[in-house]
């Protein structure tokens, strides 16, 4: 049930309290403050685009985040937490109002060793990475939003990214080391999570406590080749998907960091590549410059012709857009610019990947949705995840085409809905639940986006 604050109630006396804190008080400010991509879904859109912070705090120390952490237990104020806002679920929406902490300012690399980098929750990714590639190491993965996300904004409401195929999903073992996290109570604790309790906290979307400082694994740097090869069919850039997954994980001399397969309805979004690929079916990828020519001979085997084999400095100084900027749900933004149409779905297929299924399914829906997968290791196993180009017509249709999906084996992570359990966990977790009633007791974070959470809310004071 939603709660509002009762009519009037002193935010001035807030942030009096907060005084010597970097503070938002303008209504316009605010109102950015408070919103993430969640306008990607029309439904969410609807849902969320009146909600708006009463105060925004953007601490640069734990020091801070802990006093904002007691006074909002103490005045019993509704709590949620910003990175770089690039999520698409409305996580970083405050529904209830309240403060929203932006932790942007908390952005310390802190340590690179050898095998991890330790740094504050604000941190951007790319400059997480910069650092990393310094001493000659590169993070196991990250989102296409790289360059304005934040490790805190990923670890919480990430699944898997760029890298993916390479590496695994967040929540395989080892990825992410350790997560600090502030409780929001009237006397605030630390507390240092590591290894398979990380997991209390990832993908909690800032439910169940504030992140403020993280150690994730790294891996040595490679300079990959941004890599486009384009087929006459999506069945075949599939085939080779599931070929080139299946060495990559075997170590049979490929070795890519990106597997993204679109098909050709989805290339007039991507204008400045049309010369190249337009009317075809593509992978974009990401290959080590070693095993370019095992990958090349590859796709060539099953039919595929390379139409680009840059690095990044190269694709910038052609004034083209990089492969992470074809993958995953770069592709729904770049659609977006151009045609506010459209909308996505997340659709994991169940493994091994059945193109028959695949294709019965393009064919049922026809124009009113585009394929798009992205090749990732999950649990071990070589998966394929769908971010399919849905024409949107209302939530009636989304709900009905989710249940065609389902109905044929694969899992839908409804990107339509703001509730946890309702998207992508599908279920309550118990050990988030039971975490948050040590870290949140008094159910102020985030109000309004789990499920699992059934305390009454308290009321202000």
């Amino acid at each position: 049930m939603m709660r509002t604050h009762p009519e009037p109630f002193d935010w001035r006396s807030v942030a009096e309290a907060l005084a010597g804190l970097d503070i938002v008080t303008d209504a316009a400010e605010r109102a950015t403050l408070s919103r993430d991509y969640y306008w990607y879904s029309p439904i969410l859109k609807n849902a969320l685009d009146s909600r708006c912070a009463d105060l925004v705090v953007r601490p640069r120390n734990q020091a801070e985040v802990t006093r904002i952490a007691a006074l909002a237990a103490k005045r019993r104020l509704p709590v949620t937490v910003r990175g770089g806002g690039t999520g698409n679920y409305g996580q970083a929406v405050p529904l209830e109002g309240g403060i929203v902490i932006d932790m942007t300012r908390m952005d310390r690399v802190l340590d690179v060793s050898a095998g991890t980098a330790r740094c504050e929750a604000g941190t951007l990714l790319w400059d997480l990475d910069q650092a990393a590639r310094r001493s000659g190491q590169a993070l196991l993965m990250y989102p296409s939003t790289a360059r304005i996300a934040t490790v805190g904004g990923f670890i919480a409401g990430g699944h898997s990214g760029i890298g993916s195929i390479r590496h695994g999903i967040l929540a395989d073992p080892g990825n992410v080391r350790s997560i600090r996290v502030v409780t929001l109570e009237e006397s605030p604790r630390v507390i240092d999570l590591n290894d398979a309790d990380i997991q209390k906290v990832h993908h909690a979307y800032g439910t169940n406590g504030i992140i403020t400082e993280l150690t994730v694994a790294l891996a040595p740097a490679v300079d990959w080749i941004n890599v486009i090869t384009c087929f006459d069919s999506y069945d075949a850039v599939l085939e080779l998907g599931l070929a080139a997954g299946a060495r990559a994980m075997a170590g049979d001399g490929i070795d890519v960091f990106l597997l993204s397969a679109v098909e050709r309805r989805i290339m007039p979004y991507y204008e400045a590549l049309a010369d190249r690929v337009r009317g075809r079916d593509a992978m974009f990828a990401l290959v080590s410059p070693a095993t370019l020519p095992a990958y090349a001979a590859l796709a060539a085997s099953l039919g595929g012709t390379q139409v680009l084999a840059m690095s990044d400095a190269e694709l910038d100084a052609a004034g083209l857009p990089h492969a992470i900027e074809c993958a995953y749900n770069h592709t729904t933004l770049t659609a977006l610019k151009t045609d506010r149409s459209v909308t996505y779905l997340q659709v994991a297929f169940p493994p091994p990947l059945d193109i028959g299924l695949v294709r019965s399914l393009m064919e049922e829906f026809g124009d009113e949705l585009y394929m798009h997968h992205e090749f990732a290791r999950a649990y071990g196993h070589l998966t394929a995840f769908a971010l399919p180009l849905v024409h949107y017509f209302d939530a009636e249709r989304i709900a009905e085409i989710i249940a065609i999906f389902e109905a044929r084996g694969c899992t839908v992570f409804n990107p339509h809905t703001y509730v946890l359990e309702d998207g992508g966990m599908k279920v309550v977790d118990t050990a988030q639940i039971d975490f948050k009633t040590r870290a949140d007791p008094l159910g102020l974070m985030n109000p309004g986006k789990t499920r699992g959470w059934t305390a009454p809310l308290p009321a202000p004071r």
